[in-house]
């Protein structure tokens, strides 16, 4: 009975390491420069999801809609109480609009503004990075291309200067080895392209939810002040507020 052959022991962390750089080495200065740029898109990635955990973008808000639920039913100082000192941009946003709303200095279009001013900044925060991944999507794969073109501009070099003894492996060689870094261009720009969708699309989410949740308080708020006041008279009549002061103004008339 023949002895098996030992089963192939994985990869030292030493060896795996003296590959990865063996690679980046045959693509040349172009290879490094993409690795680099994968490296950083990798972190501004998993940077950019937890700062839009931080902002709520994946929780749905659905502690700003209860609030806005009580807004809507008149429960003003129990839904500005549910949404003090939460982090997420649609219970700011929200916050911002329910006091912007009870301001009695501040007409609709000021009270709008106010919160237009807070909810672009909470976008400008949530939005923050994306400019880099839409250049990692771009300029992964023009230096993919540069470091092909470097690379076989080398490759026929030592072509040209081997004559008539060059030998078409070598060649074929050094035209795979240049045409990796497009591979690696494109390998980078894709997942980079994807997460940028991925974001915008995440960030367009939480900018509906901010818009719906401070148009709510605001149409709220409007249909509190066009409901008359019901104030009770000396004689025990219940009139708007409106007839009130006008009752008012003629007995101090009458009174004088």
């Amino acid at each position: 009975m023949t002895p098996e052959a030992p089963a192939a022991l994985p990869a030292a962390p030493d060896d795996l390491l003296s590959r990865v750089l063996a690679f980046l080495d045959m693509g040349g200065p172009a290879m490094w420069a993409i690795a680099a740029l994968s490296v950083a898109a990798l972190a501004l990635v998993l940077w950019k999801v937890v700062a839009l955990a931080r902002l709520g973008a994946f929780s749905g808000g659905r502690v700003t809609a209860r609030a806005v639920a009580l807004w809507e039913t008149g429960d003003r100082q129990g839904a500005m109480a549910l949404l003090q000192g939460r982090r997420s941009a649609r219970a700011r946003v929200v916050l911002a609009a329910m006091r912007a709303a009870m301001d009695a200095r501040l007409e609709r279009p000021a009270a709008e503004a106010a919160t237009e001013q807070v909810a672009r900044s909470a976008l400008a925060e949530a939005a923050a990075g994306l400019r880099f991944l839409d250049l990692a999507a771009a300029i992964g794969p023009l230096l993919g291309l540069l470091g092909t073109v470097t690379g076989m501009i080398v490759a026929f070099q030592g072509l040209a200067a081997a004559g008539v003894r060059a030998d078409t492996a070598t060649l074929a060689g050094g035209i795979w080895e240049a045409l990796l870094t497009t591979a690696a261009g494109m390998a980078v720009a894709i997942p980079a392209m994807v997460a940028q969708h991925w974001f915008e699309s995440v960030i367009e989410g939480l900018r509906h939810g901010m818009e719906d949740g401070a148009t709510r308080v605001f149409v709220a708020q409007d249909r509190a002040r066009a409901q008359p006041l019901r104030v009770a008279t000396d004689g025990g009549e219940v009139v708007n507020w409106a007839q009130a002061a006008a009752r008012a103004v003629a007995q101090a008339r009458r009174a004088e």
